[in-house]
């Protein structure tokens, strides 16, 4: 089936399998490494993309309901100033991100940033866990 849909700020079209994960389509067919297929059971999170403004683990979404949506990946995120802003406070605070997981850390990160509210300690930890990694914990995030 073709799909229609916003890919950081570019119209695309794309025939998708009908059993297709958004993660798949999106690393496989767009070339976008950020997205990592570790787990493909949402564990992990470190495939996750902004869908219509929500975060979301592309692993979970089915191609097809990428229909009509706009999606925004790791790579069109870090052209925008909420990806400066957190690389910025990461930088000054000391934290270290490995490499491997930190498309994931600052989505997660620019997911708070961008809610329109402050979020509180529980709010950081509970998105911040939401990503497996070894090296930036979220506690060192707060």
């Amino acid at each position: 089936m073709n799909i229609d849909f916003i890919l950081n700020g570019e119209d695309v079209s794309m025939k998708a399998e009908p059993l297709e994960r958004l993660s798949e389509l999106l690393r496989e067919r767009f070339g976008l490494s950020s997205l990592l297929n570790d787990c493909l059971e949402g564990i992990c999170g470190k495939c996750v993309v902004f869908l219509d403004g929500r975060l979301v683990n592309a692993c979970l979404v089915p191609a097809f309901k990428a229909r009509g949506s706009e999606i925004i990946s790791y790579e069109g995120f870090k052209s925008t100033d909420s990806h400066e802003t957190i690389a910025k406070a990461f930088r000054d605070s000391g934290t270290f991100l490995c490499g491997f997981c930190d498309p994931a850390v600052m989505m997660a990160a620019g997911s708070l940033l961008d809610s329109g509210k402050r979020p509180n300690d529980e709010d950081i930890m509970e998105t911040m866990s939401s990503v497996y990694c070894r090296c930036a914990t979220p506690t060192a995030t707060l």
